[in-house]
Order: C-alpha cells, then structure tokens, then sequence
C-alpha cells in the first residue's frame, strides 16, 4: 500500500480498487448499532485545513473517529498562520506532537507534496488549489459502481467549471484508470490550456453529450476563484450548461446525475433535477466517510494490523 495520497496519479488500478471494495466493507458498519472499529486506536489523524470546508473536513473527522483514531482539527483562522507561521513550521509543530496522518486542504497547488517532505506521517490530500482531490474521485467512483454496478465502459460526462475544479482533473485521472470513457463539456473558457493532455475526450455542447452519457457530474461555478469575465453572465451560462428537468429527460434511463457539492441550485443544476431520484448527491456525502474509512485504514497499516 502507498504511503501518500497526494494525487490520484498516485494510484494504480489495483490499488483505487481495493480502497473501493474496503470502502464497501467500511459501509456495512453503518448499518450496526457499534459503528465504532478499534483499528486504528493510539492513531493520531490531523485534519489540516487552511481553507473554509464543511463536508470534506467532517467526513474526514468522522472517517477517523469511527476507526477509534485521535483527531486534531487545526483551522489556520485563529492559528498561527494568522501571525505568519509557515506551512513548514506548522509541519514541525504535528511532527513534535507525533501525527501519524495529516489531511491537510490548502490554497496553494502542490502544498501536499511538499508536506510530505516535512513529516514521517501520512500525507492526504483533501484538495489543494486548483488541482487535485484524490478522495472525491474515489468517493464518486465508488458511488458510480455501487448505482450502476461497474466503473469499466461508463461513458462519464463532466461539466462546468473545469478550469478551476480540482475534482475534474481527479476524477479524470481516477476514472480513466478504472476504465471509464470521460467527457469534459465547458465552454471553451472554463477548460486549462493542457487540456490535450488529458485522457478524456472534450465537448461544448451539452445537448449533444446528455443522450449519450450514464453519469453527468455537474460542477460549481467558482466565482471566488475567477478574476476575469468567463462568460456574459450567471443567466447565460445557465442556459447553455445548466442542468434542468428538460434536460434530465435526455439522459438514458438508469443514468445518474452528481455533484461534488456545494451546489449553486438554480445556475449549474435546477432544484427539482438535486432533490430527483436520479441524484446521487446525498448519497455522495455519505459514501465519502466510508471512501476515507478505508483511506486512512490502508494507508495507516489498518491492512497488516488485521492479519
């Protein structure tokens, strides 16, 4: 098992598989009256968040509660890094107390990477900048496979705010790996100039990608990010790639709609469109504690501790 997750490159296919399939095991505790395991009882877990999070930082809190691990929640509002503290000075304070995993969330891309040099600990990435974030492509896939029953063939269409999403670019990665065809539909100013590069193929027509697609995962516009004019408006961009129940009805029956949260309800998805059957975006959140169950039990000797 790898020591790090820093990106989703980090992973091969055998490896994301067998997060996935012990992220099923960690599920079934959801269902018991105990939804406690000793595994990683003495485990020091430090949630290191330097930007605002509500879903990926609980999830992470409850992932490791729920393996009996200590956590330390450190906020870099009302920390030292208020005072000027450095990310590597703030590495050397949780090295002193003894941190056994950090999952740290950062503004800056790369902060992970270089986190990792600074601590003997485990390094998990819980999105830094623009550009990667290894568990909410496993979180999706997971609930990719566990909707619709395989990853391999699923033709994926992933849409919206490219440019600045982090989760694109993991989950492009993620599910290439695991076999899936993925589409990126944008305008052509909300995708990276190396978008070449990527293994998925690329639309501007969201009409045209909907009727062909099993999954649509609808992006945040992120307007804290941008510092120029994308596109003529909200209302504009709505209309070309918002997700509403006219455009629900061209996707295939048994197809699934998904967002990584948090939703601009009414700008990239309708209301009634989330709140639909075919919305997996409750169970997203959900699935997320089971996917960093299994994370954070791999990646801390949870595996050779149970043998």
């Amino acid at each position: 098992m790898i020591k790090h997750l820093r990106s989703a490159a980090d992973l091969d296919a055998a490896t994301a598989t067998l997060i996935l399939d012990t992220a099923g095991e960690m599920a079934a505790l959801a269902g018991r009256e105990v939804k406690k395991l000793p595994t990683l009882r003495g485990r020091t877990v430090v949630n290191l968040f330097y930007e605002d999070s509500t879903r990926t930082r609980i999830s992470f809190e409850a992932a490791a509660k729920r393996l009996s691990a200590d956590v330390i929640n450190f906020s870099a509002k009302g920390s030292s890094v208020s005072k000027g503290e450095s990310l590597k000075d703030t590495a050397l304070t949780l090295q002193a107390m003894g941190a056994d995993a950090v999952v740290i969330r950062h503004p800056a891309s790369g902060a992970p990477h270089r986190l990792a040099a600074w601590v003997d600990g485990s390094v998990v990435n819980a999105g830094d900048g623009t550009h990667e974030h290894p568990t909410q492509a496993l979180l999706d896939a997971y609930t990719m496979r566990s909707r619709l029953g395989r990853l391999d063939g699923l033709s994926v269409a992933i849409v919206g705010d490219v440019l600045h999403s982090r989760v694109a670019r993991s989950n492009v990665w993620m599910l290439h790996l695991l076999g899936a065809d993925v589409a990126l539909v944008a305008p052509p100013t909300l995708l990276p100039i190396a978008i070449d590069d990527w293994p998925c193929s690329v639309s501007y027509d969201l009409d045209a990608a909907l009727p062909k697609s099993d999954v649509v995962m609808m992006l945040r516009i992120q307007q804290e990010r941008m510092n120029a004019a994308y596109f003529p408006s909200v209302r504009e961009y709505s209309r070309r790639y918002g997700l509403d129940s006219a455009r629900l009805r061209q996707l295939p029956e048994g197809a699934i709609v998904m967002h990584p949260g948090p939703m601009n309800r009414g700008v990239e998805i309708a209301a009634e469109v989330a709140d639909s059957p075919r919305s997996t975006i409750v169970e997203q959140v959900a699935n997320g504690v089971s996917v960093r169950m299994a994370v954070l039990y791999l990646l801390l000797g949870g595996l050779e501790a149970a043998q």
